[in-house]
């Protein structure tokens, strides 16, 4: 087996690959994931690269070396203790870089983890620094490095409209990408005049077992965001990130978040036992099982709920036959059937938008929640709806794969 090489060690590796950046000014937007194979902050390893002048740092949201536990806590600027280079929050005052910030620096590095689920703001951020970039003639470049959830595709296309933070673009929820793949479709799909490179991963195989986009065993994962501890979780993450904006607990105040949901008053044995009976083939690829847990914090904190765990991490895993988005969507219309008047929905404002309901920002449009509402809808009319998206995405992005 080739041994994988992602970006950011290609460019530490490569002083050909360098050789363009010698003379210019640095920065590197990174989080506590973007790590060397020797899991040395990507920050820390380039400062270490005589010929490389960095000159500024960006954090997407949580931090530059991760700061922040909850979803919409702000994080501010600082200087770098050891360097002495300004590390601005690009979620804090601002989403989308200043003028003063662009001003910094000639070439921006982004060495960024994604998750491949379209409402990971790491995505939004990507597109504005690129859009920035073009505005100010800066050059950008990814280092690129896998999508830990694979090649598959799942939901549906955010709709024109409802772009947002946590929707860049008009992705499927599961888009398949990898953050270089997803720079080259924003340059393409918003005709950015800007010189953006790929420095590509060496030995990435997506489709490979036992890890189909994560290299495990090869490679430490480390969390890109607080909640995101594991595989498993960005597994599901494309079904569970729905659960964000719904009155039933994702797991935060666990230690399995995002892989389980749940509340003090469903009965989830019966609600598993209805997902099967609506639709048995969107629980492929993975085992549910009812359990018990007591969030700390966050959604039902110190309350007994009653809850499900998918489980995607023993034989019974299924790469392709699993669609967490589905499962999901299915657990939520199981919910509706059993108890029609639960208030299922949260009503709160999310990632700075209060005028629409944060079901609907997080699948970019009504139609899922719609969905779940209509008592004669039946998962063969969602199915109809994203197997449309589906297809057309996977001809789109067809042009921008690298791997």
């Amino acid at each position: 087996m080739t041994a994988i090489l992602f970006g950011l060690d290609r460019l530490l590796a490569d002083p050909a690959l360098r050789a363009p950046l010698i003379g210019q000014r640095v920065a590197l937007l990174a989080h506590p994931a973007s790590l060397t194979a020797d899991l040395t902050h990507a920050l820390d390893a380039l400062a270490q690269v005589p010929e490389l002048k960095l000159t500024a740092a960006f954090g997407p949201q949580h931090g530059l070396r991760g700061d922040k536990q909850d979803n919409m806590v702000e994080s501010p600027d600082f200087l770098d203790p050891q360097l002495g280079i300004p590390v601005f929050s690009l979620y804090g005052a601002v989403r989308r870089p200043s003028a003063a910030m662009m001003e910094t620096f000639d070439v921006l590095l982004i060495d960024l983890q994604d998750l491949g689920c379209r409402i990971y703001t790491f995505i939004t951020t990507l597109r504005y620094l690129l859009e920035a970039a073009a505005q100010h003639g800066k050059s950008v470049w990814i280092l690129d490095r896998p999508n830990p959830a694979g090649r598959p595709i799942e939901g549906l296309l955010l709709r024109p409209g409802w772009q947002s933070f946590v929707g860049a673009g008009e992705l499927p929820m599961r888009h398949g990408l990898s953050m270089g793949e997803l720079a080259r479709w924003f340059v393409a799909t918003q005709k950015l005049d800007v010189d953006c490179r790929v420095i590509t991963m060496s030995g990435w195989s997506p489709d490979a077992a036992p890890g189909y986009g994560w290299p495990t065993g090869e490679r430490s994962w480390v969390n890109p965001s607080p909640n995101a501890p594991n595989v498993s979780m960005a597994r599901c993450y494309a079904g569970t990130v729905m659960l964000e904006g719904t009155t039933l607990s994702e797991g935060r105040g666990t230690t399995r978040p995002l892989e389980l949901f749940g509340a003090p008053d469903i009965d989830a044995k019966a609600l598993i036992n209805e997902m099967h009976a609506l639709a048995p083939h969107w629980l492929a690829g993975c085992r549910l099982r009812d359990c018990w847990f007591e969030p700390t914090f966050h959604k039902h904190a110190g309350q007994l709920c009653h809850g499900v765990q998918i489980h995607v991490d023993d034989p019974s895993y299924q790469h392709a036959a699993f669609r967490p988005w589905r499962l999901q969507a299915l657990a939520f219309k199981a919910l509706r059937g059993m108890q029609p008047d639960y208030p299922l929905w949260r009503d709160f404002a999310y990632e700075y938008e209060s005028d629409r309901l944060a079901i609907d920002l997080i699948n970019g449009g009504p139609q899922l929640r719609e969905w779940v509402d209509d008592k004669e809808a039946s998962p063969a009319d969602l199915d109809i709806l994203a197997l449309a998206d589906e297809a057309a995405w996977a001809a789109a992005r067809q042009e921008f794969l690298l791997y």
